[in-house]
């Protein structure tokens, strides 16, 4: 009984590893795109996260919720951050600190 609860648990870690590291990747590609679109410098070509939660979807059904945080640049001398908030492997909101346009 013992040994199965640990593989269940162990099964269940490496099932978050693995679905926290595809949302990332996906936080990751939606950040340098948004920068992209902005004409922005996406800053350290990471994201980090920074929250880590549950929370219900579209369809009620309980899904992780993961906030990610990066930095960009509007005008090459300065750090501004951003954030991407991803339901589940849905992007639920994006958010970037007011930049100057050029």
């Amino acid at each position: 009984m013992a040994e199965s609860i640990t593989l269940l648990l162990l099964a269940a870690l490496i099932w978050l590893w693995f679905d926290s590291m595809r949302a990332r990747e996906r936080a990751l590609a939606l950040g340098k795109r948004a920068c992209e679109r902005d004409g922005l410098m996406f800053l350290d070509e990471t994201v980090e996260c920074v929250a880590l939660g549950f929370a219900r979807n579209a369809d009620g059904r309980l899904a992780l919720r993961r906030t990610y945080g990066f930095e960009f640049s509007d005008t090459g001398n300065n750090r501004r951050s951003g954030s991407i908030v991803m339901l589940g492997g849905e992007v639920e909101s994006l958010y970037t600190e007011p930049f100057l346009t050029q």
